[in-house]
């Protein structure tokens, strides 16, 4: 079973700016024409996570966003947390905005979460056909991201995935 969970924006005073926008709510298959295969998550790296992130949003007319390594050590830990714990939960650890915060990042951002995919383009898939995923995602506002995932034998999932967007609060006023 594949679990996804979204958490809320969380937008503070302070500045970097991050874009997303409302997309329809049809389902979509991963274009996996944009560089590389699938590929398994053993193998993730930071050029294969920006092609395949970036591949979608052009896809979706969208701009693409730039790899933050202060959003990506939070993700890390976050999902380094969850496969310890063998739990999927945005609250592990504290709230997004004390896991960002404690990473180093001041900015608006965004979360998502996935469990049990093998690739990530099977966890991008996922996020695309859920609606409020895909709006993270996909959001015009954010202007970086940060993606990591791990592996794990503890809890229901094999992996877990978590994508971390982020940019200025200003453009969320």
């Amino acid at each position: 079973m594949l679990i996804f969970i979204r958490c809320n924006f969380i937008v503070v005073l302070a500045g970097l700016l991050f874009s997303l926008l409302l997309s329809s709510c049809s389902n979509y298959s991963f274009v996996s024409d944009v560089g590389v295969a699938d590929v398994n998550s053993d193998q993730l790296s930071t050029a294969i996570i920006l092609q395949k992130i970036n591949g979608v949003r052009k896809a979706h007319g969208k701009k693409p966003l730039k790899y933050n390594f202060k959003l990506a050590n939070a993700a890390q830990t976050h999902s380094n947390l969850m496969a310890s714990k063998g739990k999927l939960s945005h609250e592990l650890g504290g709230s997004l905005r004390q896991r960002v915060t404690n990473a180093g990042y001041i900015g608006a951002v965004g979360e998502n979460l996935a469990g049990g995919h093998e690739t990530l383009e099977a966890a991008i898939n996922g996020w695309l056909n859920s609606p409020p995923h895909r709006s993270t995602l996909l959001n015009e506002k954010f202007s970086e991201f940060g993606l990591a995932q791990r592996r794990s034998n503890n809890g229901k999932y094999s992996n877990y995935w978590t994508f971390i967007a982020g940019g200025d609060f200003a453009a969320w006023r």
